[in-house]
């Protein structure tokens, strides 16, 4: 079985799996909008120099997400 970890734990240049969301409201809405569905793979491009936000290359776009709400999101890595 795959680990379970928070997306604000993958580094650059890794992949994941999108298992779950735990936020609720007009985040989880966002996040469900720009593609944050199970199964969804992303790839994790860099972080920024403050490190935070992270860059995430999901479903053909790059996407900033910051570590809050990184942190809500449940990933498998491959």
């Amino acid at each position: 079985m795959t680990q379970q970890i928070s997306l604000d734990q993958v580094r650059p240049g890794e992949c994941a799996v999108v298992r779950f969301l735990k936020t609720a409201g007009s985040m989880r809405r966002r996040l469900l909008d720009i593609g944050l569905v199970k199964d969804t793979k992303i790839e994790c491009i860099g972080r920024s120099p403050g490190g935070d936000p992270t860059a995430f290359l999901i479903r053909g776009a790059v996407i900033a997400i910051r570590s809050e709400d990184c942190k809500n999101i449940i990933v498998s890595v491959f």
